[in-house]
């Protein structure tokens, strides 16, 4: 097939931490002249960000309707891991799957030069193969947690269907091939779950570890989003150990946005309003996304920590499925109590405005990589509640570097009021705090650079896909 420029091939799992991170490389390829046919289901991608105009011609979107199952356990409109309660995300497991069929006729039809897909979709590799296309694995998480996950020469999960954790305890602490200090790992109250999570086959027949590691041995090479300026430790190691290409892609920060004019919301504008009125960085931004689905302690927890703090602070808040009304999502008298110092609102919320308002001068929130990349992306110091998945990785990993103060936990993983107050306080306003202001100032310079992630890591990451060869330089 004669063609004018190269195309590339995505598939992302169905979870909205993996498609956004999926849609934003395929922007950032877009703009490096790259065709780019970008597959998922037609809800999910209806709720993906606009394409922008000048990049329309080069970002296809490619819509394959979800399949039912017989059992009816799908509900119609569910096809990403959010719009599903946990214990039913296996069986949108077991529908991804039968995806296969129409992304092979796909792929046939289309020859791209690549495919570039998520640790799921293990089918992608017998389909990449038959028609003799290179294979790229893209991590959605950080570096330290790729180096972590995986146990070298291959980082596989399983070797010769031996698991390459055997225990929660050594899922605790660094692993042994990590040579220089480092304090990420899994707590041990989640440790078991997080065991059990990687190697259980579930209904679809296949653990995230079996699938994981039939992509890495497959793929021709594993890209990451992250960048030497920030995780170079992490990123050298695991170059010196991966048996194949390790490129980093950098960051992928999103475009900042250019103040708030195009929010027409009446209830966001009135939220606006509010904040232009508050101190400069005097102001908290509270949100967990729509992964973590806070329990009603949890939830009353934060808001008398977040009360008890005296911090201003705006709370992005999903309305969880417990709520049997409004009035029930929060405290008995807390919105009366904090009107004078902050705002919940309910629902989606422009995370990236919210950020990048003045008044805002830190963050609560869950620490996935997406929104750790939003959040530093303004320079602002992080208070961190790790949740789910790779969370707990990750808020070691900014602990580490002096860029977070972590919320304390009790054994059980419970948290209290009196955490979130302490938390909050050392990293807004306390002086023993300044130096993760400081921190997070400087972070900005890494991970707000378009120039460094765009023209020096996605230009490097072009090249591979053009020549197969890499200069991580």
């Amino acid at each position: 097939m004669v063609r004018d420029r190269l195309h590339v091939v995505m598939l992302p799992f169905s979870a909205f931490g993996h498609m956004i991170p999926f849609f934003q490389l395929s922007i950032a390829l877009a703009k490096a002249g790259v065709h780019v046919s970008y597959v998922s289901t037609p809800r999910n991608i209806q709720r993906l960000p606009k394409i922008p105009p000048n990049l329309a011609t080069f970002i296809d979107l490619v819509e394959f309707p979800l399949p039912t199952l017989q059992n009816g356990v799908l509900t119609e409109g569910a096809e990403a891991t959010t719009d599903f309660p946990q214990e039913k995300v296996e069986y949108l497991k077991v529908a991804y799957d039968l995806l296969q069929t129409p992304f092979k006729q796909f792929i046939a039809d289309q020859l791209p030069d690549w495919i570039i897909i998520d640790f799921f979709p293990h089918w992608a590799v017998e389909i990449a193969q038959d028609h003799n296309i290179r294979l790229v694995f893209f991590t959605v998480m950080s570096a330290a947690t790729s180096v972590f996950l995986g146990k070298p020469p291959g980082f596989f999960f399983l070797s010769d269907q031996t698991p390459a954790w055997r225990s929660p305890e050594s899922l605790t602490k660094p692993p042994e091939w990590v040579s220089f200090p480092s304090s990420v790992g899994w707590r041990e109250y989640e440790a078991p779950f997080v065991l059990s999570g990687i190697y259980a086959d579930g209904v679809s027949g296949m653990s995230d570890a079996a699938r994981l590691t039939k992509v890495l041995r497959s793929c021709n090479a594993f890209a990451i989003r992250s960048c030497k300026e920030f995780e170079g430790e992490y990123l050298n190691l695991h170059e010196k150990l991966m048996a194949k290409p390790v490129i980093s892609v950098g960051l992928l920060p999103p475009e900042r946005p250019d103040g708030t004019s195009k929010i027409n919301d009446e209830s966001w504008r009135k939220i606006f309003e509010w904040l232009d009125k508050q101190d400069p960085k005097s102001v908290v931004y509270v949100g967990f996304g729509s992964e973590c689905k806070l329990s009603k302690e949890q939830v009353y927890e934060i808001a008398y920590g977040l009360e008890l703090s005296q911090v201003p602070f705006l709370w992005a808040l999903r309305k969880p499925t417990w709520a049997i009304d409004d009035s029930d999502i929060l405290p008995l008298g807390f919105s009366n109590r904090t009107s004078s110092m902050g705002m919940v609102c309910f629902g989606w919320a422009p995370q990236m405005e919210i950020l990048a308002h003045p008044s805002i001068g830190g963050s609560l929130f869950h620490s996935g990589w997406g929104s750790v990349i939003e959040m530093l992306q303004f320079g602002h110091p992080l208070v961190v509640l790790p949740l789910v998945y790779d969370q707990s990785l990750n808020a070691s990993l900014l602990v580490d570097k002096h860029l977070a103060v972590e919320v304390e936990r009790g054994k059980d993983g419970s948290f209290n009021r009196d955490g979130i107050a302490k938390a909050l306080r050392l990293a807004m306003v306390s002086d023993e705090g300044e130096a993760f202001r400081v921190r997070a100032r400087e972070a900005a310079a890494i991970f707000g650079d378009e120039n460094l992630h765009q023209q020096h890591y996605i230009g490097q990451f072009v090249e591979y896909l053009k020549h197969g060869s890499h200069n991580m330089e």
